[in-house]
């Protein structure tokens, strides 16, 4: 029976304390927040940001079988898709990684990596990218030429 006590009492504070929390919290005043894209990251990459260094925010469209054309950021690249489908031609130590990824995907393209991208699916894809590091005056993309890694590109 005092078992029982004991867990009434325990359910009646934390309910007190959730109830308290709701009740007690602030409420937005003249905010309205548009949620643009969420994806979830399913690369391995980081990127350090530094004082003094911009951070660019871009929304960029492709149509199907277009692409990026090989290009580098110098202060990498944070990508959320919010539709479509595309692949990822990575040119790296003179191999050629490839990654498809698609709307709810998040990757990472690290500082002065050379990439292209690829639409690969039959709707444009939107993505919504961060350009954290851009050297204050310098543009966030870097177009590169071939490296001849991917065949067929």
């Amino acid at each position: 029976m005092r078992r029982r006590w004991l867990l009434l009492l325990l359910v009646g504070v934390v309910g007190a304390a959730v109830y308290g929390g709701i009740a007690l919290a602030t409420l937005p005043s003249g905010l309205v927040n548009v949620p643009l894209a969420r994806g979830t990251d399913v690369s391995e990459g980081t990127l350090p940001l530094q004082i003094g260094t911009d951070v660019a925010m871009a929304q960029i469209t492709v149509d199907p079988a277009g692409s990026s054309g090989w290009h580098s950021h110098p202060g990498g690249a944070i990508i959320v898709m919010k539709t479509g489908e595309l692949t990822l031609y990575r040119a790296v130590g003179g191999q050629c990684q490839i990654n498809t990824y698609s709307a709810g995907h998040m990757f990472i393209e690290r500082p002065g990596e050379v990439d292209n991208v690829v639409n690969t699916g039959t709707i444009p894809y939107v993505l919504f990218v961060t350009f954290p590091r851009v050297p204050q005056g310098t543009p966030p993309r870097t177009d590169e030429p071939d490296p001849g890694t991917c065949p067929g590109l």
